[in-house]
């Protein structure tokens, strides 16, 4: 398998280019020959065209890449070794769904043949692989795992937007269903991750690290906007709180703030999900999520607060908030809960401005029903709440919101990144 990649006698595909299908398919492509799948022909375009859909690659990307785009899925047939790095978003319930994921198993399944391996990429909770996605690739292919095809899981870990944390810079997680397949697997990846691999005893080790990882961190920042509710009604400002505690060598270095986006703040759920099937209730997970999810409620309500404190008349104020996308420097809406502090003020009836230098406006529309300011922000607000720390955003100072505000306006600094600097307007951050 490995001398055959390397020698472009046959090719790797990569089923779903997304922020994380893409990355692979073109580290890859820069070694041996790759096929790149998605099933929205518009962005295949796209890619044809050097542009990445998701905004996270420079055309430079590209270059010298040996790779089919495709939405044609006959032409995986070409390839013996898939990878699928679909998404695994929730309902609106808070449950799993993998509807894109077992979709995407089907497509794999009617092209597998023989000696072919296939490898899932994307979160899912343990057991995901084996128990959902396997009985489908035996079913349409009829052909049986362990003897005419093998498969293995290699969790994600691109960080959107993080220019440090690449593909090639994180040692990957590998794992295969049995010794053999365990070691192609990690070759395989070992032709593109420098940092290396670390070899997973099986499937479900490999499934379970990848969801703890974003579940630790939504647990350790939900303490901390727990504590920003505490500490918000005892008059103390939480980043001093923390910045006096993280003089200790061994405090955790976690901060307050909107935990949104398709890792964090869906992760969780999936482990929640599988652990009632073992008829265990996850007390601190559920709470973390719960006291996460409610943040962007919390931001609006407190802003309204003070909206009434300083003689605002609700009705007919006016707010501006600054940053929509889930993440800093990112383009990615999905699962924004700056969408959540819009939606509740916009139930106050306050009219409220959406900007957002990194977002699409019809996007926005699509996703949460509103769309961004047309023009630049025009005349006065009542209140201006920064919710996303863009890098435009960064060196504004206090004359700037000043010069937007009116009498008694307010400043909403979600992510505290004004701290020290709002000497004279009202300011409140979390």
């Amino acid at each position: 398998m490995i001398n055959e990649l390397l020698n472009k006698q046959t090719k790797l595909s990569v089923i779903g280019l997304g922020y994380v299908g893409l990355p692979i398919a073109l580290e890859f492509a820069k070694k041996i020959s790759v096929v790149g799948f998605d099933i929205k022909a518009d962005r295949v375009e796209m890619m044809k065209n050097n542009v990445d859909p998701s905004n996270e690659l420079p055309s430079e990307a590209f270059n010298g890449c040996d790779i089919l785009f495709t939405a044609n899925p006959e032409d995986l047939k070409q390839a013996t070794f898939h990878i699928v790095a679909v998404p695994t978003p929730i309902d609106s319930h808070n449950l799993p769904d993998l509807t894109p994921l077992l979709a995407a198993t089907r497509t794999v399944g009617k092209i597998l043949k023989k000696g072919d391996y296939v490898v899932y990429e994307s979160t899912v909770y343990p057991g995901a692989t084996e128990e959902d996605c396997l009985p489908i690739l035996e079913d349409l292919s009829g052909l049986k795992c362990g003897v005419d095809f093998k498969i293995g899981f290699s969790p994600e870990r691109i960080n959107p937007g993080d220019k440090e944390h690449t593909l090639t810079s994180i040692v990957k997680v590998v794992s295969g269903c049995d010794a053999e397949s365990l070691e192609v697997v990690a070759k395989v990846y070992e032709m593109v991750v420098k940092a290396g691999v670390h070899r997973a005893s099986t499937i479900k080790v490999a499934e379970a690290a990848k969801i703890i990882e974003n579940t630790q961190r939504d647990v350790n920042i939900a303490l901390m906007n727990e504590l920003s509710i505490i500490f918000n009604r005892m008059g103390i400002n939480t980043y001093e709180v923390l910045e006096a505690a993280g003089t200790k060598w061994n405090f955790l270095r976690f901060f307050p703030g909107l935990v949104g986006g398709h890792c964090i703040g869906v992760d969780p759920y999936y482990l929640t999900y599988k652990a009632k099937e073992f008829r265990y209730h996850a007390q601190i997970i559920n709470s973390g999520r719960f006291v996460n999810d409610s943040m962007g409620f919390y931001v609006a309500k407190q802003t309204v607060k003070k909206l009434i404190a300083a003689g605002k008349n609700i009705s007919t104020s006016r707010v501006l908030v600054m940053g929509i996308t889930f993440k800093e420097d990112v383009s990615d809406l999905r699962n924004s809960r700056v969408a959540d502090v819009v939606s509740e003020l916009k139930s106050y009836g306050i009219n409220t401005d959406v900007v957002d230098p990194h977002a699409d406006t019809v996007e926005l529309k699509h996703e949460y029903g509103f769309g961004l300011t047309p023009n630049a922000p025009s005349g006065k607000y009542d209140a201006i709440i920064v919710a996303v720390n863009h890098k435009q955003y960064l060196q504004l100072d206090e004359s700037y919101f000043k010069n937007m505000l009116t009498d008694k306006g307010l400043v909403v600094d979600v992510k505290g990144i004004y701290r020290n600097k709002i000497k004279e307007l009202t300011y409140w951050s979390l």
